[in-house]
């Protein structure tokens, strides 16, 4: 059963009891990420989650790790587009010591000037990293084709110019605008009763936001294609169709859309693209979905002489999805995997406390297993069919990466 309480302020606070289990998990979900950045400080969002782990008025960064080592828990933290959070999960019977530890981090971290520039390095390696690795870089380069130069197509990291501006003050500032309650969710799922929301509340539920009500702008969809020359041993593709936002009536059907085309071992790109032609190792599709739009991505990796093939492969796989739909077999296997996924995340903590502080802070709701099973249930071969020529109706967008930096000549 899930318990949800709004502070005096504005903080969400949801609490999942789960009593069959032994530890609790606690995140702290901030509604903002590097979409509400600007050019000027773009990987700030970032950059503020590595430093809320860099020291506060209470404990110094050793003190920090130790505090969750000392009692076999864990603790990190992510950013994405649109959220960042904090999170740890530990023994039911130290809950409370790891909400406090949270909680001077999110409220007294000092941003120590000699912290920061050690943290610019390890960002910096952070972003050099990344670029070693092609496979990952290129959905970045999908994104900035796709929206161009609104938020959504700026890298979550950031660059290594807006990096170095960074400083205790402009860390104050950001937070100051963007960690309001109003946007702050506190999620805690595990083996905790409903008093544990009282606790929560004493160390949220009464700071003031200093922000102003931000705005966001829907982003427009570019049918854009970038090319990037690395010197690397594989091509790396991606194609990019117009999705759906994370509240569409669709998104069950979109989901099971996504398995059958490229989201399983049984997909058809995967058994077309690899088990059949051997043309790649890595192959699959995934879909994103925001606030007010999402977007479907294709990705393949191959030999760049096997470019041309891999690409056209990839799209008589998407014609056959628009000329004959998807199979009656196809579709239980796709609601039954849904669904087989859907039970076995509900027996991991982490697992429920992200899918409460995602439901909470993007939707504002919390749906029953026994609603989102009817949902999976109700998508039909016709649902997915009307789909499939609305999100493959126009051309898309494409990004590559390969060591000559040449397009497909169906793409050019």
């Amino acid at each position: 059963m899930i318990k949800k309480y709004t502070c005096q302020n504005g903080v969400r606070i949801v609490l999942e009891n789960i009593p069959t289990v032994r530890s609790v998990a606690i995140g702290v979900w901030i509604n903002t990420g590097s979409r509400h950045e600007n050019e000027q400080n773009n990987g700030i969002s970032h950059f503020l989650e590595h430093m809320f782990f860099k020291g506060t008025t209470n404990r110094n960064a050793k003190e920090i790790a130790e505090s969750f080592d000392s009692i076999g828990g864990q603790v990190n933290a992510f950013t994405s587009k649109e959220y960042t959070c904090y999170y740890a999960k530990v023994l039911d019977d130290h809950a409370s010591y790891a909400l406090e530890v949270l909680a001077d981090m999110f409220f007294n971290s000092t941003f120590d000037e000699e912290e920061l520039k050690k943290e610019k390095n390890v960002v910096l390696e952070e972003i050099k990293m990344y670029e070693d690795t092609p496979d990952d870089i290129v959905h970045d380069l999908l994104t900035r084709a796709t929206y161009g130069n609104h938020p959504l197509g700026y890298p979550i990291l950031g660059t290594e110019e807006t990096l170095e501006t960074f400083n205790g003050d402009t860390l104050r500032t950001y937070m100051d605008e963007n960690y309001t309650p109003d946007k702050v969710v506190v999620s805690v799922a595990g083996n905790i009763d409903e008093a544990f929301i009282s606790q929560v509340e004493k160390y949220f539920g009464s700071y003031e936001g200093k922000g102003r009500q931000a705005t966001i702008t829907a982003p427009s969809f570019h049918e854009e294609v970038l090319v990037r020359q690395k010197e690397t041993e594989q091509a790396h593709l991606c194609l990019g169709y117009k999705g759906l936002s994370v509240g569409d009536k669709d998104i069950y059907s979109l989901i099971v859309l996504n398995n059958i085309l490229g989201g399983s071992m049984s997909s058809r790109l995967f058994q077309e693209v690899r088990e059949q032609r051997g043309l790649a190792y890595s192959v699959f599709s995934y879909h994103s979905s925001y606030e007010d739009n999402g977007m479907l991505t294709i990705y393949g990796g191959t030999g760049n002489t096997q470019l041309n093939t891999l690409y056209e492969t990839i799209q008589e796989t998407v014609q056959k999805l628009k000329d004959t739909g998807i199979t009656a077999k196809e579709l239980n296997n796709s609601r039954e995997q849904l669904k087989g996924s859907l039970m076995l995340s509900l027996e991991s903590t982490n697992s429920r406390m992200s899918r409460n502080g995602k439901n909470e802070l993007l939707l504002g709701t919390h749906r029953s297993l026994d609603s989102i099973v009817e949902s999976i249930n109700g998508v039909t071969e016709e649902s997915v069919h009307h789909l499939i020529h609305r999100i493959f109706g126009s051309k898309g967008s494409a990004a590559l990466i390969s060591p000559d930096g040449k397009l497909p000549a169906a793409l050019q």
